[in-house]
């Protein structure tokens, strides 16, 4: 049954830098969980998954600096497809989808804002049941 499930959708397709990417990040009290998209004739396919467990001491992280967390770490983890080109970044948090316009009073949310600065990207709020990908990986790690 793995076999069958690792050679259907979604299998990872090869990134075209012609074409703008999507990452979907998401965070939980557990860890962090990023995907890489692509769309291919209006259909979303996956480029890269990534995960991580989080720390003892960022597990104290509130939400949103754990979500903030998820998208700075997502960001560095595939800049090597995203630095210099403009791509959508879509989070479950909707309070992010302002991240680059607010002005944050948390300083961890400031100084990691500051390093988002260098990348052109769009902020998209989805909901829950379009980030699964996202959240899958961030909770079983």
């Amino acid at each position: 049954m793995l076999k069958r499930y690792a050679c259907v959708h979604p299998v990872l397709c090869l990134p075209d830098m012609s074409k703008p990417f999507i990452l979907q990040t998401d965070a939980s009290g557990e860890g962090l969980g990023a995907i890489l998209l692509q769309e291919v004739e209006g259909v979303k396919h996956p480029v890269a998954f990534a995960s991580k467990k989080l720390l003892p001491r960022e597990r104290n992280y509130s939400t949103i600096e754990r979500e903030v967390f998820a998208i700075i770490w997502g960001v560095q983890k595939f800049q090597n497809y995203l630095m210099g080109t403009h791509f959508l970044l879509e989070t479950d948090h909707h309070p992010l989808q302002y991240l680059d316009r607010a002005k944050y009073q948390n300083s961890h949310i400031m100084r990691w804002s500051l390093l988002l600065q260098p990348y052109h990207f769009t902020v998209h709020a989805i909901t829950g049941s379009e980030n699964v990908g996202a959240d899958f990986l961030s909770r079983y790690v």
